[in-house]
C-alpha cells in the first residue's frame, strides 16, 4: 500500500458457524511504529488517571470455534496471559507513571502484571449496560461486593498440562502455589472484620446438621456488603483430599459501624468425597476443621466439626 493512493478490494465472505462477523482489518510492517499504540500513549500520556480495558471477548474463546491466534487454538486457551500486544500496552501505560485502573474483559481467569494498576476491575461479559456499571463502581455510586468464581494463576506454567483432566494442581482445591487472586476473592470500598465463629447442632437427629455462626463488622468508612465463605477440609488429610472445599457462603449487607450475625446452616452432605473402592459419595466420620474467612486463601476464623459413624 502506498500513501494517498486508493486501492480496491474485493473480499469474499462465507458465514459457516456461529453469528454473522466480518471484519477488515490490516497489519503494520513495523509492529514498533502502531499508530495505535501511539495514539493510546498520547491519550493517556494527557490524561490525570488512565481507565485501561483489556482482556478477551467471545470471538476467541469458546466452543470449537475456528481461532488459532496466539494462545488460542480452536476456541480452547492454550494459555492465560493476557495478549502480548496487550501486555505491552501495559507496560507502556505503566511508564507513564499515572493512576491506572485495569478493567478486564473475559469469561476465565487471566494472567497478568498487576503492578501496572492500581486497581482492577473485572467486569467478565457484562452486556450491553456494562459500561454503566464499571462507571457506577469506579466513581463509587456503590462498594463493589463481587467475588471472583475461579483461582487466577500467575502463569500458564502454574497450571497442570492443557490435555490433563487430572484435578492435582488445579483450582483452589488441588493448587499448592501461590495464585495471582484466589478463590473467591475481592475488595470494596470499606472494610470488614470478622469475631470467632461457633458451630452448635440443629434437628432432631444429632450429626446431621449444624448451624455456623460468625460475627462480622462494617469498620470502614461506608455501608457495604462482605461475601461470607466457609470452607471444610479434614483434620487428618487423606492422599488426594483437597486442601479446602466451600460449603457455604452468604452475601450480607451490613451498615458503617455495626456488627451482622452471619449464619449459616451446614449439612452433613456438604462434606461428602468421592470413594473410588466404593465408588460411590461417603461422608467420612471424624474430626473436620471449618474455616471462615473473606477468601480460600484469607481465612479469619477457625471452629471444629466432628462427625459420627453412621
Amino acid at each position: 500500500l502506498v500513501k494517498g493512493k486508493p486501492v480496491r478490494l474485493r473480499v469474499e465472505y462465507f458465514q459457516a458457524e456461529q453469528d454473522a462477523s466480518v471484519r477488515l482489518g490490516i497489519s503494520m510492517e513495523n509492529p514498533k511504529s502502531n499508530p495505535e499504540l501511539a495514539e493510546a500513549l498520547a491519550t493517556a500520556r494527557d490524561a490525570d488517571a488512565v481507565v485501561l480495558t483489556l482482556g478477551i471477548t467471545p470471538n476467541l474463546e469458546g466452543e470449537e470455534m475456528n481461532v488459532n491466534a496466539a494462545g488460542f487454538k480452536g476456541g480452547d486457551r492454550t494459555a492465560i496471559e493476557l495478549p502480548k500486544p496487550q501486555r505491552e500496552l501495559m507496560a507502556a501505560i505503566k511508564k507513564l507513571g499515572k493512576p491506572t485502573v485495569l478493567v478486564l474483559t473475559g469469561g476465565s481467569a487471566l494472567a497478568f502484571d498487576p503492578s501496572g494498576a492500581n486497581a482492577i476491575l473485572d467486569q467478565w461479559y457484562s452486556g450491553g449496560r456494562g459500561g454503566d456499571a464499571v462507571a457506577a463502581a469506579l466513581f463509587g455510586d456503590f462498594s463493589p461486593a463481587g467475588r471472583l468464581p475461579v483461582t487466577f494463576y500467575r502463569s500458564t506454567k502454574d497450571l497442570p498440562p492443557f490435555e490433563s483432566y487430572a484435578m492435582a494442581g488445579r483450582t483452589y482445591r488441588y493448587f499448592g502455589g501461590k495464585p495471582l487472586y484466589p478463590f473467591g476473592h475481592g475488595l470494596s470500598y470499606t472494610r470488614f472484620r470478622y469475631g470467632k465463629p461457633s458451630v452448635r447442632p440443629l434437628g432432631i437427629v444429632p450429626g446431621n446438621t449444624w448451624q455456623v455462626s460468625v460475627p462480622v463488622s462494617n469498620v470502614g468508612g461506608r455501608d457495604g456488603e462482605e461475601v461470607v465463605q466457609i470452607y471444610a477440609r479434614p483434620a487428618k488429610a487423606q492422599p488426594g483430599d483437597a486442601r479446602r472445599t466451600l460449603v457455604g457462603f452468604a452475601r450480607v449487607a451490613i451498615a458503617k459501624g455495626t456488627t451482622e450475625d452471619v449464619r449459616f446452616t451446614l449439612l452433613k452432605d456438604r462434606l461428602r468425597v468421592w470413594d473410588p473402592s466404593r465408588k460411590a459419595y461417603v461422608v467420612r466420620p471424624g474430626d473436620y476443621v471449618l474455616e471462615v474467612g473473606a477468601s480460600s486463601a484469607d481465612i479469619r476464623g477457625r471452629a471444629k466439626l466432628t462427625v459420627g459413624a453412621g
